[in-house]
């Protein structure tokens, strides 16, 4: 099943601000090597990852988000009291509930804001752009923020060696308002496939494997991730998202200042940007930095973008990540 969204139903959105975090903590290649069968060069080649960044044990997602969010809010001007929602993108939520929204919330004393969670994995942060552009868009909101953040490190299994090395925790976020002709959402198209849900899964926590003894021992409380299938799967949904996106919007690849696509491997970065004909020059790429870290990706790496002054007045960015569900989205953004 498939959702478009080809233009506004009353109101321009547009972004806002950007804010990030990452813990302090450096987990290298190098690191990896002394702890699983593994090799820097192994990683590198494949991934195009060389560190990520990893919590300590005493903090949780909503820490990360709510940093991540002070920094967005403060880019735009904008107080706790102004928001009217919170949106948070993430699957390693501080508990099952309440969600980290609240949380989230609770830090800020942001009490005007009504709070959700999204669980799209490394979609999330985009589709709660789409759900703030429908809220802003149909008069039922004017600013939103919305959070992606994801704590991976405490569900990664550090004796798999095909898995361990690809995930990084960090939260990114972004201020939604009120735009206009000038700086706007121009376009946005979300996908989903429940077909190939197991292909990025953490098997057990949840009401159909609760975690007991025999299912720790089997290590099911891990992430599990079919990497084969992924990939080609990824390059072909990210490919596709962008397309329908410039379709709608009656545009082409050609026209796009910069492409901020989800940090999962830069092969499929690579392999995606050669589909649409993207030169690298118009690719923003941290892959190297923070690994994949899901729904904090996308929003980290545009944060970063925007500070390194790759996003001028005007650009035209999209957006587009692939994730676990399976899921999919793009977003073609007028800066």
């Amino acid at each position: 099943m498939n959702y478009s969204g080809k233009k506004q139903l009353v109101r321009d959105v547009r972004f806002l601000s950007s804010g990030s975090c990452v813990p302090e903590k450096v987990l290298t290649n190098q690191d990896l090597e002394r702890m699983v069968d593994t090799s820097d060069e192994w990683i590198t080649t494949r991934t195009g990852i060389r560190e990520r960044r990893v919590v300590d044990p005493s903090q949780a997602a909503s820490d990360l988000a709510a940093v991540a969010g002070q920094r967005a809010m403060e880019a735009a001007g904008v107080k706790p009291e102004d928001l009217d929602a919170i949106i948070v993108g993430t699957v390693t939520g501080d508990h099952l509930f309440p969600s980290t929204a609240c949380l989230v919330q609770a830090k800020f004393g942001a009490t005007r804001a009504f709070c959700m969670d999204v669980s799209a994995a490394c979609s999330g942060f985009l589709y709660g752009c789409e759900l703030a552009h429908s809220l802003i868009s149909s008069g039922k909101a004017n600013l939103v923020l919305v959070i992606g953040v994801e704590i991976l490190s405490k569900f990664t299994d550090f004796t798999d060696r095909n898995t361990c090395v690809l995930f990084g925790d960090g939260a990114g976020a972004a201020v939604l308002g009120v735009g206009d002709e000038s700086h706007h959402i121009v376009s946005s198209h979300l996908g989903a496939d429940g077909r190939y849900g197991s292909l990025i899964e953490l098997p057990a926590g949840g009401s159909r494997m609760p975690i007991t003894p025999e299912v720790m021992e089997q290590r099911l409380h891990y992430l599990k991730v079919k990497g084969n299938e992924v990939f080609k799967l990824g390059v072909r949904g990210m490919t596709e998202a962008c397309i329908k996106a410039l379709d709608d919007a009656g545009m082409t690849a050609a026209d796009v200042d910069l492409l901020v696509p989800h940090q999962a491997n830069i092969r499929i970065i690579d392999a995606t940007a050669k589909r649409l004909e993207i030169e690298p020059e118009r690719v923003f790429v941290n892959i190297e930095k923070y690994g994949n870290t899901s729904a904090a990706s996308v929003p980290i790496a545009l944060d970063e973008a925007v500070r390194a002054g790759r996003l001028k007045e005007g650009d035209l960015l999209m957006l587009v990540v692939f994730g676990g569900g399976l899921t999919w989205g793009s977003m073609l953004v007028r800066w």
